[in-house]
């Protein structure tokens, strides 16, 4: 209250009780003393209309619920009108602030990696998040304040929601999953308040699928060296207990060193894939000649040819214009080595095998090996990367392969940024191609002193 207002209020009050003083001393002295209650019951119904007439312009301000100022008024009423809109005042700030929080909670349950629905106490829903809504198909409009277990019709759940046993979590199948392509829902319900509920869910598909690979890897791994293993023993005990010529114990000597042989490769090839899947990805420092990694596959498929079938296929090698591929040398050689590998030990001997390298009009690189083998029938591919998958065991495990070969070339190939494509034809053969993208491939630099030492600067530099 400020000085002003304060004089002028005491300087009303002096003024009233002046001309109230001056008419009670007249009427007195002039002995009218009806005309004296006369006027004191006046000026008692003048306050009480005055005070009335206060009250009611602050009730009319308050009904209005308005922020701006009350009514300018002396005296109580006016006081409670300030007192009043302070609180006001205060009031709405505290809920902007609790409804900034509960904007900034509700934010950050929608940006949860996880599935999140409110649910009150009869079970209905209160809010969810896209998340949510991905995993249950709900929508908003549509789906709010019905019943979860009405929406979400899965024996799994009904049972789970109707045992009212929250100290768990239950396994869903997800809304689109389908048998090529699995997806299964983690759902936990936690109560809290007053019967309300908050439930999660998370996308759990892609853990229990690297945990039946790891399951699948463990019995594979256990299964392809316990069968060598087996083969070993028999022959240490045959050649220890029983008198053999020195001709018979070549023979088992060659099968065991054979035996011996396959295990390694396989422990070999487990470890390339260990160093892959650990490793960071190569940048584009290394640059390696596709026709000098390709000569060299070259020897070693026409080598691999008279192991397995005593004299190599007619291998066709076009590796095109000269050309420079970004990368690890040794991934690129085992990824390309074991495409034709598996060429060679697939296709009959009088077949021709054709290897391609060609630059297409984008700039990217496409590698081709076409073999005229028995082919795979369209089942079989989509899992062929898969470790130790195998269209036919017996055959893969005569030639010498050990069911890792296209995951190699499947992971070498996406830390290259490349694709693996795979087109084959029962009866007709397979064509195993690998695309590069266009800033791992180039042509070679000018055998100049000048840039030499540009081989080691990134591709960014060099294009």
């Amino acid at each position: 209250m400020t000085l002003r207002i304060l004089a002028g209020r005491l300087l009303t009050l002096l003024l009233w009780q002046l001309v109230a003083a001056g008419t009670v001393y007249f009427l007195v002295g002039t002995g009218h003393w009806a005309w004296m209650v006369l006027a004191v019951v006046m000026a008692g119904v003048w306050w009480l209309l005055l005070d009335v007439w206060k009250a009611t312009r602050l009730l009319r301000w308050l009904r209005r619920g308005a922020l701006d100022m009350p009514p300018a008024q002396a005296g109580v009423w006016g006081e409670a009108g300030d007192r009043v809109r302070r609180l006001m005042r205060e009031r709405e700030r505290e809920l902007q602030t609790s409804d900034a929080r509960l904007q900034d909670f509700l934010a950050a349950m929608q940006a949860s990696p996880n599935g999140v629905v409110l649910l009150d106490a009869q079970g209905r829903i209160e809010w969810f998040n896209q998340m949510a809504a991905n995993h249950f198909g709900l929508v908003p409009q549509r789906d709010l304040l019905q019943h979860l277990v009405n929406l979400v019709r899965d024996p799994v759940y009904t049972a789970y929601s109707a045992s009212r046993e929250f100290d768990h979590e239950v396994v869903l199948t997800g809304r689109v999953s389908t048998p090529s392509k699995p997806v299964r829902l983690s759902v936990h319900m936690h109560p809290y308040g007053e019967g309300r509920s908050l439930l999660l869910s998370r996308d759990i598909t892609a853990l229990e699928q690297a945990e039946a690979m790891r399951r699948d890897f463990v019995a594979n791994v256990s299964h392809e060296i316990r069968t060598p293993l087996t083969v070993l023993s028999g022959f240490v005990e045959t050649l220890q207990s029983l008198p053999l010529e020195p001709n018979e114990q070549q023979h088992y000597l060659g099968l065991m060193a054979q035996q011996a042989q396959r295990m390694q490769t396989l422990v070999s090839d487990l470890l390339v894939l260990s160093r892959l899947e650990g490793s960071p990805v190569p940048g584009m420092q290394q640059w390696m000649r596709v026709d000098a990694v390709l000569q060299l596959c070259e020897q070693e498929a026409a080598e691999l040819g008279r192991v397995l079938w005593g004299k190599p296929h007619p291998l066709v090698f076009d590796c095109g214009p000269a050309t420079e591929l970004a990368g690890v040398e040794s991934e690129l050689h085992s990824a390309i080595y074991n495409l034709i590998g598996n060429a060679v030990r697939y296709t009959p001997v009088e077949k021709t095998i054709t290897v391609r390298w060609q630059r297409l009009d984008d700039g990217s690189g496409l590698l081709c090996v076409q073999d005229e083998g028995p082919g795979i029938a369209p089942e079989h591919i989509p899992r062929l990367t898969e470790r130790f998958y195998r269209v036919d065991r017996s055959r893969s495990r005569d030639s010498g392969g050990t069911g890792l070969g296209l995951a190699i070339v499947k992971h070498v190939a996406q830390r290259h940024g490349a694709e693996l494509r795979i087109d084959s034809v029962v009866g007709q053969g397979s064509v195993f191609s690998l695309l590069f993208p266009a800033q791992r491939v180039r042509n070679p630099l000018p055998p100049s002193s000048d840039f030499s030492d540009l081989r080691t600067t990134s591709a960014a530099a060099l294009q």
